[in-house]
C-alpha cells in the first residue's frame, strides 16, 4: 500500500457502522481479507503499470473496505472494493474456481480465491459475491451471518 518511486501510496478508505460481534473463526476470516486485498493490490498495479506519478497521483488507487448490517439486521456486510482493472463477464464466472487464476506463471496459484470461498461459504455459513466491469474496479461482497446456523 505504501508509495513507492513508481507510484503513490494506495489510498484506503473505510467505512465502518454500528455491528453487533460476529460469531467467528478469525484467523480464518483473516486469510480472507488478506486474500482480497492482495488481490486489489496485483489489480491497482496492474492498472498503473505505464503511467506516471503524476498521472496516478490525479486518479488515484484506492481500496474501500465497508462493514454494516444487512436490511434485516440478520447478517454482516463486508464490502472489500477497488477502482483498479476490474474482470470481464468470463473471469468473474470462474473466479472461485479451484486452480484459476488470470495472472502471469509464477505469480499466483489460483488457490487464494477458492479457499476464500470456501472458508465464506463452508466454513461460516455465509456468501460471497464478485460484482465488477472491465476499466472500473472489483468488489466483493461478503456476508457472514450473525447467528451459528
Amino acid at each position: 500500500l505504501k508509495a513507492n518511486e513508481h507510484r503513490p501510496a494506495i489510498e484506503v478508505v473505510e467505512n465502518h457502522h454500528q455491528m453487533p460481534p460476529v460469531l467467528c473463526f478469525p484467523g480464518q476470516l483473516n486469510q480472507v481479507f488478506m486474500n482480497l486485498l492482495a488481490n486489489a493490490i496485483d489489480a491497482l498495479e496492474e492498472v498503473s503499470s505505464g503511467k506516471s506519478f503524476a498521472d496516478i497521483q490525479s486518479q488515484p488507487n484506492c481500496i474501500t473496505i465497508t462493514t454494516q448490517l444487512s436490511a434485516d439486521e440478520g447478517t454482516a456486510v463486508i464490502r472489500l472494493k477497488d477502482n483498479g482493472i476490474g474482470m470481464a463477464e468470463a473471469t468473474k464466472q470462474r473466479v472461485f474456481e479451484n486452480l484459476f487464476t488470470t495472472k502471469a506463471v509464477g505469480k499466483g496459484t489460483g488457490l487464494g480465491l477458492a479457499i476464500v470461498r470456501q472458508i465464506v461459504v463452508e466454513k461460516h455459513g455465509g456468501t460471497i459475491e464478485v460484482n465488477s466491469e472491465l476499466g472500473k474496479g472489483t468488489e466483493f461482497v461478503i456476508q457472514l451471518p450473525l447467528k451459528a446456523t
